[in-house]
């Protein structure tokens, strides 16, 4: 009769554990050539109140378009219109092949020190954002598993310290990838107080498009070493930049 009841409990348990969701936010500061200290892209995909067309949310390769349009393995299933006065919209997405749900964020080109402020809070545990989708509700910020940030590195313009110090509200390490120009050198002592691990951040400078962001998640999808999502982002930079995969492992590393 033990062992049954035992059997019992373990099948309920994996069966809760199969269910349980998981959750991915990304924070993409819009590129912007008025507000941003970025070497001028054309005027129609650098408007940093414009999503629709932005070169890291409605153009090609920025994450609302390449994760709607250009990827099968995910669904768009929510978009919200200005949810705040920096964000101008909001998509949420949800994996065709696991229990996994992904918001992003287009924060205004003009709101760079917010959008950082923002990602930087959910990685210590101290930003959270709460959803409802039809009648499920969802949880994202310090309640997701993976946070990216996505875009210029305004940590070149300035610094935090006499506006923001992170400090952990509770010990989980979440997991982060920023993808921005030389993310290593300009966050590491951040996310060293958020008390997270860098799953892929930067050496260099790079263009922060989707397909790298994509790649690394369908990795961290199927449960990869850092080694495999490493090489996953490489890989992915190297096809879509034709940089030579030599410099493309090099741009991207993990942990400190």
């Amino acid at each position: 009769m033990r062992l049954i009841f035992l059997l019992f409990f373990i099948v309920i348990y994996f069966c809760v554990k199969s269910d349980s969701k998981r959750y991915i936010h990304v924070f993409v500061a819009l590129c912007d050539n008025k507000y941003q200290g970025i070497v001028p892209v054309p005027e129609k995909i650098g408007n940093g109140q414009n999503p629709d067309a932005n070169l890291y949310w409605g153009a090609g390769y920025g994450v609302k378009n390449f994760f709607h349009r250009k990827s099968d393995n995910w669904k768009l299933i929510k978009v919200i219109k200005n949810p705040s006065n920096e964000i101008l919209e909001r998509v949420i997405f949800k994996s065709t092949q696991t229990n996994t749900y992904l918001l992003a964020d287009a924060y205004d080109g003009a709101m760079m020190r917010k959008t950082i402020i923002d990602f930087l809070s959910a990685a210590s545990g101290n930003f959270t954002v709460n959803v409802t989708v039809d009648s499920l509700k969802l949880s994202f910020g310090a309640n997701a598993q993976l946070l990216a940030f996505v875009g210029h590195n305004g940590l070149m313009d300035f610094n935090l310290d006499t506006v923001f110090i992170p400090k952990p509200n509770d010990i989980i390490k979440r997991e982060v990838i920023i993808l921005a120009c030389y993310s290593k050198s300009y966050f590491s002592r951040y996310i060293k107080q958020c008390n997270a691990y860098p799953l892929i951040w930067t050496t260099g400078l790079m263009a922060a498009e989707a397909y790298t962001l994509k790649w690394i998640i369908d990795g961290w999808l199927n449960k990869e070493n850092v080694s495999q999502i490493k090489e996953r982002a490489a890989q992915a930079y190297h096809t879509y930049q034709k940089c030579g995969i030599k410099a493309a492992r090099y741009l991207f590393t993990s942990g400190f």
